[in-house]
């Protein structure tokens, strides 16, 4: 049985605003230390004009999820946004190998799965398509790079909030865990130990935090929990609050 009550149906594009979807994929464990812990995946498709699709944080390969993304239009973006979030990309590749790939800064380096990097997502001249703004959050053991989608006034993030529901939280232990790190719904936040990875560019992040601030936010989703589906402006500010 699964750590986590998931957001069903699995590997279904949902609809989360104008031309944009999420996915929740099969949950994972994840390296931490000497031990490993559970966790949802979810990835975030947009579709901007021509039928092109952006795709963020790729989940793991399903031929019926490829079947329905097919329908929507054609995979021209693959996006690894941040240190961690990575893994399935190869697959995608494999499926779409046209498709322009984009990762965070010395991603490339340290993959313990190796993928192909077409450009990265750093500076003020992001190689991102028109629709979609981007700015880069450094970190020393992780970065991510933070998006908004302007037609359905959506940031999208990654681990930089996370939002766990308790009750979907089937082991006690992990209830524990989730409350500890600052990550629980409707509170949800930027966990404790990546603040720690930030904090030493703590300039560099603010700044990029107030210009995630300035985008015109009506919703926030994010690779784990439940995203915000209104007040996502103040939902950021609540969370950022411990680097502003």
């Amino acid at each position: 049985m699964s750590s986590f009550v998931p957001y069903a149906p699995l590997n279904v594009p949902k609809p989360f605003g104008e031309r944009i979807w999420t996915v929740d994929g099969p949950e994972i464990r994840m390296d931490y230390g000497p031990a490993s812990m559970p966790f949802p995946t979810r990835m975030t498709v947009v579709r901007l004009p021509g039928g092109r699709l952006w795709v963020h944080s790729p989940t793991a390969p399903d031929d019926a999820l490829f079947a329905v993304i097919d329908r929507l239009g054609e995979v021209v973006w693959l996006v690894a946004p941040n240190s961690i979030h990575y893994w399935y990309v190869a697959d995608w590749q494999a499926r779409y190998p046209v498709a322009r790939t984009l990762a965070v800064p010395g991603l490339a380096e340290k993959a313990k799965r190796h993928f192909r990097v077409d450009a990265l997502l750093e500076g003020p001249a992001m190689p991102l398509p028109d629709g979609i703004a981007g700015v880069l959050l450094p970190g020393t053991m992780v970065s991510e790079a933070v998006f908004f989608h302007q037609a359905s006034r959506t940031v999208i993030l990654t681990d930089l909030i996370e939002n766990f529901e308790p009750a979907r939280v089937r082991s006690r232990l992990f209830r524990a865990l989730v409350r500890l790190a600052g990550v629980a719904h409707p509170g949800g936040g930027t966990p404790v130990d990546m603040r720690l990875t930030f904090w030493p560019r703590r300039r560099a992040v603010r700044a990029a935090m107030a210009e995630i601030l300035s985008w015109d936010c009506e919703r926030v989703v994010m690779a784990h929990g439940l995203p915000y589906e209104r007040d996502g402006a103040a939902e950021l500010r609540r969370a950022f609050g411990w680097a502003l």
